[in-house]
């Protein structure tokens, strides 16, 4: 299977490509440029290592989200449009998700998170077992502060995977203690390498019902819904 993956979610870009059923070629970047202007020579760029054609290709494979609004769309529109142009399939796989694969490694829970700034994050609990990856609950958009004092309590190891881990860990160390687990190098970026594999045995979304997972705008629109709930029993 040859597949192109895509993540250009967050401040990291990186483009890979999967042929026959490996990683040949993957390029990743964590300088703040703008997404639009590097994706597509990056795209050529990994082809042509690869000698691939785009008629060759048998699907993308995207990030889409939770992240940079920006980015997400970016990389979204980018694989929707070669998918329609090149009429193959796309898979979308979250962006927390496919950071969560750079633990693949590890036994235990893994906790992937980007910032969202004003001590939020996007983040998740997933647990690695033999390279196998599933997740644990559901991603959310949570204050930092509340999310590691869930996470202590279940009194379990993590391991924090990040490109923004600098930005909390001091925060992470002082609530989690030893429980807190950290990748030996820092800071890990996500890998569209990890994205492709992970690509090849997950079921395709077809192009038209493709929509970016942006978890803050769906939690404000799940409190409006709330909100709008209340409102309704009052009157009554």
């Amino acid at each position: 299977m040859n597949v192109l993956a895509i993540d250009t979610s967050n401040i990291a870009m990186s483009v890979a490509i999967i042929k026959d059923s490996r990683l040949v070629s993957e390029y990743t970047t964590h300088v703040k440029k703008n997404h639009s202007v590097q994706l597509m020579p990056a795209i050529q760029r990994m082809m042509e290592e690869a000698k691939l054609q785009p008629n060759e290709l048998d699907r993308i494979a995207v990030a889409h989200g939770p992240g940079s609004f920006t980015g997400v769309r970016i990389g979204l529109t980018t694989a929707k449009t070669l998918a329609w142009t090149l009429g193959i399939p796309v898979v979308a796989l979250s962006s927390l998700e496919v950071m969560a694969f750079r633990g693949a490694t590890f036994g235990g829970k893994v906790s992937p998170f980007f910032d969202a700034r004003r001590g939020q994050v996007y983040t998740g609990l997933y647990h690695v077992q033999h390279g196998e990856v599933s997740i644990v609950g559901n991603e959310l958009n949570v204050p930092m502060t509340e999310w590691l004092e869930k996470l202590k309590g279940e009194g379990e190891p993590v391991l924090f995977l990040s490109s923004d881990l600098e930005v909390h860990r001091e925060a992470i160390q002082e609530t989690m203690g030893d429980l807190a687990l950290f990748p030996i190098h820092g800071e890990v970026l996500p890998s569209a390498g990890e994205l492709g594999l992970a690509a090849m045995t997950k079921e395709p979304t077809p192009v038209h019902e493709l929509t970016p997972n942006y978890l803050r705008l769906a939690e404000a629109e799940s409190k409006w819904l709330a909100q709008q709930e209340e409102k309704k029993q009052h009157d009554e």
